[in-house]
């Protein structure tokens, strides 16, 4: 495939890696104005890199928008005058497909949400394609994703704002609860090593527990919970505090968020 990147930044370069890792010999070249960027994934992917967009773009099959949201408008108008209807695939967190589609004059359209753990070959992406996009194209599209991790595909678009809230913004949660776990076991005298160990560790050996089970994660908590023991009395503070109630509470105000973004990019 020849594929077209709009941008270079992070999750970019992890799309860019995790495609040449899995091999195929895909044709990519990258629109990014930072020059040390560009450099920089020229001299790692072997890609050819541009400062401005052209008729290079004209070729593409895929073009995948990578640019922050407040952004996009500014790079759809750039490259619109070069494209020949390609599937396009967004990353970008917040603009809708519709929108998309109508800055680009084209509903060959993918929207994505993928998160961070994109980074290290671990992420989870959640899609969604509109109409003119064809059984072929959805394929490629999956493709590209799978590179960097698993995908969910949706056929109602709305529910990418959901997706944001959940696995989207979810890594930050996930590092908070982290945070708060290394500060109890250095206020209980672990070094800071062996707090960042012992928090990471078992994020990761619960997480990979519950990937590997079919029951559900309360039947998982249950099991590590006696009646009367240590496990027990942290989640009885848990409870008095209402920490559950918080979190959900706190992913609907992702969730509300997330449709704001979009209303306020749809112009």
């Amino acid at each position: 495939m020849k594929i077209a990147f709009v941008g270079g930044g992070n999750m970019a370069a992890a799309l860019i890696g995790g495609l040449a890792q899995a091999g195929g010999g895909h044709d990519i070249e990258v629109l990014e104005i930072d020059a040390g960027r560009a450099g920089d994934l020229q001299a790692r992917f072997g890609v050819q890199a541009h400062g401005v967009a052209g008729a290079w773009l004209g070729s593409a099959e895929i073009v995948v928008l990578a640019v922050k949201p407040q952004q996009m408008r500014a790079a759809v108008d750039a490259i619109r005058p070069h494209l020949a209807r390609p599937l396009v695939l967004s990353i970008a967190a917040g603009v809708r497909a519709s929108t998309l589609a109508r800055w680009l004059g084209s509903d060959v359209v993918v929207r994505t949400m993928p998160n961070t753990p994109a980074l290290i070959g671990a992420g989870i992406t959640g899609a969604a394609a509109l109409p003119g996009v064809s059984a072929g194209q959805r394929a490629a599209a999956e493709l590209i994703l799978r590179a960097v991790g698993e995908v969910v595909w949706f056929d109602d678009e709305s529910m990418l704002d959901p997706v944001t809230a959940v696995s989207g913004s979810g890594p930050a949660y996930v590092f908070f609860f982290i945070e708060a776990m290394q500060q109890a076991a250095r206020e209980m005298g672990l070094t800071e090593a062996q707090s960042r160990s012992l928090s990471v560790q078992t994020f990761l050996g619960a997480a990979r527990l519950a990937a590997a089970s079919d029951e559900p994660a309360a039947v998982l908590r249950e099991r590590v919970t006696s009646k009367g023991g240590t496990t027990a009395a942290a989640l009885q503070c848990f409870e008095a505090d209402r920490v559950k109630a918080a979190i959900v509470r706190a992913l609907h105000a992702a969730n509300a968020r997330a449709r704001e973004l979009g209303d306020e990019l749809d112009r």
